[in-house]
Formats: C-alpha cells, sequence, structure tokens
C-alpha cells in the first residue's frame, strides 16, 4: 500500500530516553504498514497505557516488546539494553495475555512457580517468592485451588503473580479486564493498579476501553493507523486534545466547524454558520485568520438553562429533542435552528433534579471563556 504523511496535528513525544525507549519503530506484514516510525519513552516504575481501536497497531506495538513478532526496523532499549534481536525468552519481560493462560492442571501456586522452577531456582527459593506472591494479590487461603475453581478476578490476579514472580523489568498488559464483566472490571482497574504500584515495574498495558486507562494508566498514547496521535497523562488527553480524532475517540464532545474570525495573543474568536454568535477562547492559538477549524467542547461544560445567559458570545438557542437518563446524569440533545446538535450533561444531584427540563422545551446552551479547544487539525 502507499505511504501517507503522518496526519497534521500529531503530537510526538519529546525525545527524552527512557526506561522504555521506541525509536522511529516500523512493522510491515506484507507491505501493510502496521507500525510507522512510532517513537516514544516510557519512565521507570509508571503504567503505561496503549489506547487506540481495532487495527490502530497498538497490540501490534505489544508483540514487539515482547519478542513475538521482529520489527522491520527502528529500535527497541530497556533499562539501557538493546533487545530488539533478543527472543522472548531471553528479554527480562513478561506477559499477561488477556486470556490468562493459567495451566488447568496446576494448583494456583503451582502456576506461580512454573517459571521459577524454568529458571532453576532453587526449592526454598521458590516457595518463598510464591509465598509473597501470593500475599501480595490475597490468594494464599486458595493456594491449593485450580484455576476452574476460581472467580474471573481470581484468575486475573492469579495471571499477574506469575507475571510479576520472576521479577520483570518491563510487564506487558493485553487487554488486562478483558475477560470481566463490567462491574468486576471496574473494581478490579484499581485492584489492578495498587499491586503494580506496589511491585514498583514499569508497565506498559493495550486497551480499547478508554475508561480502563484513564482508570490505570499514569500516561497514555493514543494510537491510529499505526501512529501515534497524542501522548500525554489522561486529563491532558481529554482536556486538551491534539486533533479531531483524538478529542472524538476519548469521551463525547461537540465538534463545531469554522474559521478563525480574529487570532490574537490574549483570545481568539471563530465564526461557525451553526451559532447566531460568535464563539470566543480566552487565549490565542497557532494559527491565521481565515483558517479553518473545529471547535470540540465536552457535553459537561456546556450549561443549559430557559434564561437568556449575559453577553454576545459562546451561546445559543434550541429546542430539547432527546433526554438520555444514566442514573448519575442525564444528557441533553438540543437542535439549534441551523440544525446543529449540541449535547449537553445535567449531573443528577438531586432527585428528580431535571424536572424543570423536558422534550420540547425551548433552552438556552451556553459555555465559560476556557471550556472548549480549538482544533487545527
Amino acid at each position: 500500500m502507499p505511504f501517507e504523511a503522518k496526519p497534521e496535528g500529531a503530537v510526538l513525544p519529546v525525545l527524552e530516553p527512557g526506561y522504555l525507549s521506541i525509536r522511529a519503530l516500523r512493522k510491515e506484514f506484507d507491505g501493510f504498514v502496521a507500525l510507522d516510525d512510532v517513537t516514544l519513552d516510557v519512565r521507570k516504575g509508571e503504567i503505561f497505557a496503549l489506547l487506540g481501536g481495532s487495527g490502530s497497531g497498538k497490540s501490534t506495538l505489544l508483540r514487539c516488546l515482547g519478542g513475538f513478532e521482529t520489527p522491520t526496523q527502528g529500535t527497541i532499549d530497556l533499562d539501557g539494553q538493546r533487545i530488539n534481536a533478543l527472543p522472548p525468552y531471553q528479554r527480562p519481560i513478561n506477559m499477561m495475555f488477556q486470556s490468562y493462560a493459567l495451566f488447568p492442571h496446576m494448583t494456583v501456586e503451582q502456576n506461580i512457580a512454573f517459571g521459577l522452577k524454568q529458571d532453576g531456582m532453587a526449592r526454598d527459593a521458590i516457595n518463598r517468592r510464591v509465598g509473597e506472591m501470593l500475599e501480595l494479590v490475597q490468594l494464599g487461603k486458595l493456594a491449593k485451588r485450580k484455576p476452574h475453581q476460581l472467580s474471573g478476578g481470581q484468575q486475573q490476579r492469579v495471571a499477574l503473580a506469575r507475571s510479576l514472580a520472576k521479577g520483570p523489568k518491563l510487564l506487558l498488559l493485553d487487554e488486562p479486564m478483558g475477560a470481566l464483566d463490567k462491574k468486576l472490571r471496574s473494581q478490579m482497574q484499581l485492584e489492578l493498579v495498587n499491586i503494580i504500584e506496589t511491585t514498583g515495574v514499569t508497565c506498559v498495558m493495550v486497551t480499547h476501553d478508554q475508561e480502563e486507562a484513564m482508570t490505570m494508566a499514569t500516561r497514555i498514547a493514543v494510537m491510529d493507523a499505526g501512529w501515534i496521535q497524542q501522548v500525554g497523562k489522561p486529563d491532558e488527553i481529554y482536556e486538551q486534545p491534539a486533533n479531531r480524532f483524538v478529542a472524538e475517540f476519548i469521551g463525547s464532545v461537540n465538534l463545531f466547524d469554522g474559521v478563525l474570525d480574529e487570532d490574537l495573543p490574549e483570545y481568539v474568536t471563530v465564526r461557525t454558520p451553526l451559532f447566531p454568535a460568535p464563539i470566543y477562547v480566552a487565549h490565542g492559538i497557532t494559527g491565521y485568520e481565515g483558517q479553518p477549524v473545529a471547535f470540540a467542547l465536552r457535553p459537561e461544560k456546556v450549561m443549559i438553562g430557559k434564561d437568556e445567559p449575559a453577553g454576545d458570545t459562546n451561546k445559543a438557542q434550541g429546542v430539547i429533542e432527546e433526554i438520555a437518563y444514566f442514573g448519575s446524569h442525564s444528557v441533553f440533545h438540543v437542535r439549534l435552528p441551523s440544525g446543529a446538535k449540541v449535547l449537553s450533561n445535567f449531573a443528577n444531584s438531586q432527585r428528580w433534579a431535571s424536572d424543570g427540563l423536558t422534550w420540547g422545551d425551548t433552552v438556552w446552551v451556553h459555555w465559560r471563556d476556557n471550556d472548549g479547544v480549538v482544533l487545527t487539525s
């Protein structure tokens, strides 16, 4: 397939060699480029998430780190050691698979001890290490059980203990919550983070679940089509998306196309046919007047009410078309005369708090000067 230019607006990491240092990594499969010039640094002791949809390249990158795929070009260094040419069994890396891959005929303690026995560790040392791992994951009372006698969360902790038993320099997690139901997944996310942070191991996890990445990771790399679109802390990724792809991929967002009307160091204004009033943003950007842009506004930043707000900017009148109730909050779909739809999250902080607004009501939507982001790509 022909090579494409990198998408404008993709934010690449600063080249500061980390504990795990990936440089210009490329992986091709019969002419298909799965990873294209991936450069990334992971700090020692952090939980780093590779987040993206199907075909984004996140799993291929994880398999390259584990030694299950050989990069077409580029380098991978871990703790100052070049590991590109090392087979999986020689890398100081362990991987916990989505299926957990526990041995069904072995007990919990035998599963944890397996890798240590393969390394020829003395029996007494193995027993001590297995005991430490059982205590870490709080499964000492279940040491003699076999995997089929455990819950999904318990199986996950056994798989994690086995992965940590050898004291790897890098732990790889492949969709760690994929086999759990939603309620257990939420509980295990924080539990898994606590266990990993207790050991101090550096961790790279792959997930397509935004909530999982935002909850567990110290930093996130958002991937698409083999490229890294943005790297940052969860709040940075959410509040300051680098481009349209990131804004739309992470959470819900209102996106309005327009052009820069004024571009000054102190503020910018965006004109769009979707709103009768201009959009005012209380800081400058790197752009030019007349430049096509998109204005990204998270629904929870949009205020809604029947009274017209003060000021001449950042507001529009419309009609409530739909109301979606989610328990903790409701999402109001407000249709503007231009045809544009604005989503507004309304926190249900009181029982029946939204009784004052209903379908068909004419309302005003508005937001503050720093609530949105102007995207130039």
